[in-house]
């Protein structure tokens, strides 16, 4: 009687186990599955809708809407500047900075704020047209760069500034910009 009740429990923890056997064969399964399909595919971030179409950002590469409104952004937050602002502008254009590049834009913009501290000259920038190259990761913006003494405007130039972008994962930062020659000036001038 107690080796058949003892067959009989060996019997139920034999099913039971290898019910668990099956469970952990399935689960093992369905992590590798899942896991071959987080690598293998492209990641994507949904950005905050700022305008009528959708846009992401993809770990297989920057679309041309994504980096034309970031230039743009960018650009109306850089050449857009007063006295007052200087270290609220500066900073904020600092987060947008790759790191490899900080200390390089670091340096132009302290030039440009200890140029502009002290004094009553601001200016905006009006973006009339820009021109985007998402696989070299540049963007030129162009338009018209109004410069005030008090509520003066003192001149009012066109210009052209290019900015140059990193991408590391899924963040794309600010590499450097330029302003560009005009067609009345040389380069280097």
């Amino acid at each position: 009687m107690r080796a058949e009740f003892a067959h009989e429990q060996a019997q139920t923890y034999l099913r039971q186990r290898n019910r668990f056997a099956v469970l952990a064969a399935v689960l093992g399964l369905t992590a590798l599955v899942s896991l071959g399909a987080a690598v293998t595919r492209d990641e994507q971030v949904v950005l905050v809708p700022i305008t009528a179409e959708r846009i992401t950002v993809s770990s297989g590469g920057i679309d041309a809407p994504y980096l034309e409104f970031v230039t743009r952004d960018t650009a109306l937050m850089l050449l857009n500047r007063a006295p007052e602002s200087l270290d609220y502008w500066m900073a904020n254009i600092l987060k947008l900075a790759d790191p490899a590049a900080h200390g390089r834009l670091k340096a132009e913009l302290v030039r440009i704020v200890e140029e502009q501290r002290g004094s009553d000259i601001s200016q905006a920038f009006v973006i009339a047209e820009m021109h985007v190259d998402p696989k070299a990761l540049t963007s030129t913006v162009t338009g018209t760069l109004k410069t005030f003494v008090g509520a003066q405007v003192i001149a009012s130039q066109r210009r052209s500034f290019r900015f140059r972008w990193s991408k590391r994962g899924l963040s794309l930062a600010l590499a450097g910009f330029e302003q560009l020659p005009t067609d009345k000036e040389e380069p280097g001038q």
